[in-house]
């Protein structure tokens, strides 16, 4: 008796702590080092878009984003697409055709074709300026190298980039000077505002 009550005992044992490992959180895995985690792209007016809805031709379109940020779709309308995930404006323009069908909706794929919409210029003291359309969002200093980067006199520590919101435009001070140093730092990268450049920004070098 004794012997098979330990027997029973075990197996009673093994599966509690089978159950608990098996219900046990997985740990969380720390992104690889040196990865740079990328931003969904966004919508910009000037954008080129593809719309499918899945088995109708008829609603099959490319699409090019107005200046005011909107697209007209058969059946739906006026869209505010500018600023919206391409999962975003699927979803958008699925609700807008839901009333043209019994049941569901068919599937709406929509994609960036051509991203020529985000678009931003440099000026001042860099070797080419210009307006460029990188097709993906950059940083001030990647901005600086599409620009052919700053001349020898440039102050890298007194740039302004100027961003359009609503009917106002901010100046945001940026400071890179630092970076362009012999023998920079992490603690140099740390005091430094290597910012993201959105669409519609003009970055002055003084």
């Amino acid at each position: 008796m004794i012997r098979n009550f330990t027997l029973a005992s075990i197996v009673i044992l093994a599966s509690v702590g089978s159950a608990a490992v098996a219900q046990a959180p997985l740990p969380q895995m720390a992104p690889a080092p040196g990865v740079v985690r990328q931003d969904p792209y966004r919508i910009n007016a000037g954008d080129e878009l593809q719309i499918y809805v899945w088995g109708e031709e008829r609603l099959q379109r490319a699409v090019k984003v107005l200046p005011d940020g909107s697209i007209a779709f058969p059946l739906v309308g006026q869209i505010t697409a500018q600023g919206l995930l391409p999962r975003e404006l699927e979803q958008a323009i699925t609700n807008g055709l839901a009333g043209q069908y019994r049941g569901q909706v068919p599937q709406v794929t929509v994609s960036v074709a051509a991203p020529t919409g985000l678009q931003f210029s440099i000026m001042g003291r860099v070797k080419a300026p210009g307006t460029f359309t990188p097709g993906r969002y950059v940083n001030v200093l990647e901005g600086l190298s599409m620009a052919g980067g700053p001349n020898e006199f440039a102050n890298l520590n007194d740039i302004v980039i100027l961003r359009k919101e609503g009917n106002s435009i901010r100046a945001i001070p940026v400071r890179v000077g630092a970076l362009f140093k012999t023998g920079a730092s992490s603690n140099d990268v740390d005091r430094s505002s290597v910012i993201r450049i959105e669409s519609g920004d003009t970055v002055i070098v003084p």
